[in-house]
């Protein structure tokens, strides 16, 4: 079992910026992707980006390519989504989710575990 807590949404401006993290306990997390969803009111779950096992293969969903990173720190057991130059159209709840598998994807379906997720509201 793996339990993900997320952290660090909240409300901001068009154009700020902010950091979410996504801290998982459990089996063993260096080994699996790591991935942010979103979902908005109305809409399904979408995904943002994912990162790798090891952390050297990243994708980006093309609406936060070049604003969004993704990160992690395996020995802290975190993955960190930094959210720069935000826009309305980002405003969602915000959800970490981990794979069992070393490859990154793209794919909900393909994640083992999710957590509770984070607001984030951008104000214009």
């Amino acid at each position: 079992q793996v339990q993900l807590v997320e952290s660090g949404g909240g409300l901001v401006q068009a154009g700020g910026s902010l950091r979410l993290s996504c801290a998982a306990s459990g089996r063993t997390f260096s080994r699996g992707a790591m991935g942010w969803f979103r979902q908005a009111p109305g809409e399904e779950r979408r995904f943002v980006t994912t990162i790798s096992g090891i952390g050297g293969t990243t994708y980006y969903a093309d609406s936060v390519k070049g604003r969004f990173t993704i990160s992690r720190d395996n020995a802290k057991n975190t993955v960190y989504l930094q959210m720069d130059s935000l826009k309305p159209g980002d405003t969602a709840v915000y959800y970490c989710a981990a794979r069992m598998y070393f490859y990154a994807s793209t794919k909900s379906t393909d994640y083992d575990y999710w957590g509770q997720g984070t607001q984030v509201t951008v104000a214009s």
